[in-house]
């Protein structure tokens, strides 16, 4: 008597599974559109535009950076949801002739038309000069210097068909991350 309430219990079980495997199927776009989400649509929208940057890239790297957390600042003092450092952003800011109010750049660049603006400028002007995504990313992580050093050395080719080469653990899982969460982007939006 106890092996068959134990397989009643063993079958309800798997019943139950299955049920939700089904709900969850049905509903596995809704649920991930909650976990990748286009924030921002509208700002993303213009500076996609703007700069001829994929707003699908865009989001994977603001999933990547911040996990569309403004307020996030990274171990190196990057900031926003882009993850933009104080040079950086105030180097593009001056190229691009925005105002920020300099004594409170971190504030500024933590505004979001700011943070996307100065973020997407620089994703273009990386991707322009690296003609592909995979080494474009690298770059935005550790740095146009660093990368042009691993490309002059061989580590990786210019054409990113070798991008599992990055030698920064960070860098490496970075460039993954975006580039699956781009394609999670693709086939939602």
């Amino acid at each position: 008597m106890r092996n068959l309430f134990t397989n009643k219990k063993l079958v309800i079980f798997i019943i139950i599974i299955i049920i939700v495997c089904v709900f969850l199927g049905m509903f596995k776009d809704k649920i991930l559109k909650i976990i990748y989400p286009q924030n921002y649509k509208e700002i993303v929208s213009i500076y996609a535009e703007k700069y001829g940057v994929e707003e699908n890239l865009i989001y994977a790297v603001i999933k990547a950076e911040s996990n569309f957390n403004n307020e996030a600042v990274s171990h190196k003092g990057a900031i926003g949801i882009m993850q933009i450092m104080e040079d950086t952003g105030e180097e593009i800011a001056t190229k691009l002739e925005l105002e920020l109010d300099k004594e409170n750049l971190r504030e500024e660049l933590s505004k979001i038309d700011n943070n996307i603006n100065i973020g997407t400028n620089y994703l273009s002007v990386l991707l322009e000069k690296y003609k592909n995504k995979e080494v474009a990313l690298a770059a935005y992580n550790a740095g146009i210097g660093t990368v042009d050093n691993w490309i002059e050395k061989g580590i990786i080719k210019d054409d990113g068909t070798n991008i599992e080469n990055i030698p920064y653990k960070e860098t490496n899982n970075y460039v993954r991350k975006i580039l699956r969460d781009y394609k999670i982007y693709c086939y939602l939006y």
